[in-house]
């Protein structure tokens, strides 16, 4: 089968399509999908540089990807879950695993995958899977009851449009940070009550922070005694005026993938596509995203 393959550390360069061994079949408790689409998120961009490679149990060559959405090719034996033919989303911890997605056929574990959302095409559902429970999780750990306020930074962010519309699902009044002001008409549309550039927002005084963007910063718009918690482990808010700051790491979750599949179908998350690419292509993905001001997910295609 075909796969892109990071060869070595670098560049995007150093991408390359290269037939690869598939899969012959599932372990007993996981599935083999076919490959509709997989998306490129920054954490790709980061393994590709190396950046991870003191912390990381993969080393190139490999295939890179954390998202996929396809279909059910094949089941093991122990799983009752999934049928041959099932639309499916998962959110792979590459880094962590080396069960990368950019490849035509993947081999996953049963419970990290979901039934795919039905009211989308199959290659836009590969941009629910690691942003959608990134989101998610974060709002757990900030565990915001309903009518406290929330500002979200790099709200027009994969990320952090989902967070956007997350949080607003869970009863909160969201303030949104965007660099730019052609986002902010697209973020109140994703269900922000305000929309702000700068952070610290003068006067904010909101309950919690959800940092999307690497704004450390940020944590001076939120009240004292509040609560702060990031995506972005390298730069972290420090604790200030009693405010309890955390860091969320995503982990697979096929149940809670399922339920975010289930809002997308309801009609109360809305994903947002880019642009689409080839296989070849991959080295531009990588590129246009590091280039930054993407909104929407980049997905590749086989």
């Amino acid at each position: 089968m075909r796969a892109v393959v990071l060869t070595t550390y670098g560049g995007p360069d150093r991408l390359t399509v290269h037939e690869v061994p598939e899969p012959a079949r599932p372990e007993p408790d996981g599935v083999l999908v076919r490959t509709a689409a997989a998306a490129v998120n920054p954490v790709d961009l980061q393994t590709r540089a190396g950046l991870h490679a003191g912390h990381s149990a993969v080393r190139p060559p490999m295939v890179l990807g954390w998202d996929v959405a396809g279909t059910v090719t094949a089941v093991g034996a122990e799983v009752t879950g999934f049928a041959v033919g099932d639309p499916v989303v998962a959110m792979s911890a590459q880094m962590a695993t080396g069960r990368g997605t950019y490849a035509e056929t993947v081999a996953l574990p049963a419970d990290i995958v979901a039934p795919a959302p039905a009211s989308v095409a199959p290659s836009a559902a590969a941009g629910l899977p690691l942003a959608g429970l990134t989101a998610w999780q974060a709002l757990d750990a900030l565990a915001l009851p309903a009518g406290a306020s929330l500002l979200v930074t790099g709200a027009a962010g994969a990320v952090g449009g989902l967070a956007v519309q997350l949080a607003r699902l869970r009863g909160l009044t969201v303030v949104a940070q965007v660099r730019s002001a052609r986002d902010t008409d697209e973020v109140l549309a994703l269900g922000a009550d305000r929309v702000v550039h700068d952070v610290p927002a003068s006067g904010t005084g909101v309950d919690g922070l959800l940092e999307t963007a690497g704004l450390p910063g940020a944590i001076g718009a939120v009240r004292e005694n509040g609560s702060a918690v990031s995506i972005v482990p390298t730069r972290l808010p420090v604790a200030e005026r009693g405010i309890r700051v955390d860091v969320s790491h995503v982990e697979q979750d096929g149940a809670r993938l399922a339920a975010l599949g289930a809002l997308v179908d309801r009609g109360e998350l809305r994903l947002r596509t880019a642009e689409e690419f080839g296989f070849e292509e991959a080295p531009e993905a990588h590129r246009l995203l590091a280039a930054g001001g993407v909104r929407g997910k980049l997905l590749l295609l086989p």
